[in-house]
């Protein structure tokens, strides 16, 4: 189970919050499971990434509570679950179901807290290895560290939007892997395609180990 992409979170018929992920790290992971001869689960946002093989069965989604609603579907059926999604983290309170026009020099626009899809799989997870992902600007280990640690996962992999070339709408990622006992692997900037398969390699590894 793969999930990638944004999610759009509605303020109104024609406008949204939302992020620049372009889903592109989750399609590759996606492309190099199904390699590997995995059935796969790809629960997509918003992307102009395509999927090019029948064993990958791509599940669309829009907002963050689809995304929840999608993988909480699949995953007690899955052995691995990554989920590299850029789900947000609040939503607007209340939608209007007309465009909001504009009438006066500010807006105020109420937000709650969407569900946290991974910290909800990793307390429902059995058998399962569960890999998250950790976007961070600052203090990137503690904080990948802490993720890691505090939504039980299995394997986190972190970016820094200090690294250039990596994150968002980039065609290279430079990721560093932490498992479950704090062991830290860093790799050196390349393709989206090469990170999936460090990233396929260090989950084949643990899992025998």
């Amino acid at each position: 189970l793969i999930t990638a992409g944004p999610t759009y979170e509605a303020i109104d018929p024609v406008r949204f919050i939302g992020n620049h992920s372009s889903g592109k790290m989750g399609f590759e992971l996606a492309k190099t499971a199904a390699s590997l001869g995995a059935e796969v689960y790809l629960v997509s946002g918003p992307s102009n990434e395509v999927v090019t093989t029948s064993a990958i069965k791509r599940i669309d989604v829009v907002s963050a509570e689809e995304m929840y609603n999608a993988v909480h579907t699949y995953f007690k059926d899955m052995d691995v679950a990554i989920l590299s999604a850029a789900v947000a983290d609040y939503k607007p309170k209340n939608i209007s179901n007309q465009k909001i026009k504009k009438s006066s020099d500010s807006m105020t626009i109420e937000l709650v807290k969407t569900h946290d899809i991974l910290a909800s799989l990793g307390k429902e997870k059995k058998n399962q290895f569960l890999v998250g992902f950790a976007l961070e600007t600052n203090n990137e280990i503690e904080n990948a560290k802490l993720k890691l640690q505090k939504k039980n996962l299995d394997l986190i992999v972190l970016n820094s939007l200090q690294d250039k070339g990596a994150g968002f709408k980039t065609a290279t990622n430079k990721v560093t892997l932490i498992d479950k006992f704090e062991n830290i692997s860093e790799f050196s900037l390349k393709s989206k395609a090469k990170v999936a398969e460090d990233i396929f390699n260090e989950i084949v590894k643990t899992i025998h180990a």
